[in-house]
């Protein structure tokens, strides 16, 4: 079985996690990482031994994917787009979050959202995206997070975990992408996923052998520290933040998601 379809599954499965939701289900015995703040410790006195409390992960909860359809998910890697490959790990996310007893809704833009599709935990959420995706091609354009964030805060008042798949290069895209997630801050949490280039990883480790090739160097480097601080700025306003390959992507954002729900963030 494949890395994301094993994690799909394995989110599937936790579908009743217990963590740190709000909802307390019950007690049991205390066990080393536990934090202090959910020992009981009247329990802990009546059965002399350490009793923590245990909450039942939240349900209901409203997911937004925010989809990147501009100029830099046209870039492929190996055989598909940046962009078919954010569809990917958005449809592995909305089938975790039904499963979840969550609602995931689909937004995609470009200079304007193309299409959206509202949240929902209905069965046939995932073949109304898939319809709803059916004729959107990424464009050789700069996208607006500005208008996208503006329609996701318009369109969803409940508190959302809004998951923006995207890539950046350069400083006045990141720019753009951090003034603009004052828009959904504080009522939403967003998670700013920018899909990484493996080929451009690799080229910074390697020894440069000629001139092009350090000049080449240079460039990723570059792109690679803008990436870095413009996802350190996003964390820093409140919001969460991953840099991975495509192949890395599923899984990670399943775990991230998972992460989320157990720690009670929404």
């Amino acid at each position: 079985m494949a890395l994301g379809a094993r994690s799909l599954v394995a989110a599937q499965r936790r579908a009743a996690w217990r963590g740190e939701g709000r909802d307390f289900e019950s007690l049991r015995d205390y066990v080393p990482g536990d934090e202090l703040r959910h020992i009981s410790w009247s329990a802990t006195a009546r059965r002399g031994r350490l009793m923590t409390r245990q909450y039942q992960i939240e349900r209901d909860q409203t997911i937004i994917i925010a989809l990147d359809a501009g100029r830099l998910m046209t870039a492929r890697i190996e055989s598909e787009s940046k962009f078919d490959t954010g569809i990917h790990a958005a449809l592995a996310l909305m089938s975790a979050a039904r499963r979840a007893g969550d609602q995931a809704g689909l937004a995609v833009f470009g200079r304007r959202v193309r299409t959206f599709v509202p949240p929902s935990k209905k069965r046939e959420q995932v073949e109304a995206v898939l319809e709803a995706l059916h004729a959107v091609e990424p464009e050789l354009i700069e996208p607006s997070y500005t208008r996208a964030f503006e329609f996701i805060a318009a369109n969803c008042k409940r508190r959302s975990f809004v998951v923006l798949l995207t890539d950046l290069v350069d400083e006045e895209g990141s720019r753009e992408l951090l003034t603009s997630l004052r828009i959904l801050r504080p009522r939403h949490l967003p998670l700013v996923v920018t899909i990484a280039d493996r080929d451009l990883r690799a080229s910074v480790r390697d020894a440069p052998a000629s001139a092009n090739e350090l000049f080449a160097q240079s460039v990723a480097e570059e792109i690679m520290l803008q990436r870095e601080a413009a996802l350190r700025h996003v964390e820093a306003q409140g919001g969460l933040a991953l840099d991975v390959t495509a192949a890395a992507l599923v899984p990670s954002l399943l775990e991230t998601y998972i992460r989320v729900k157990e720690r009670g963030l929404l």
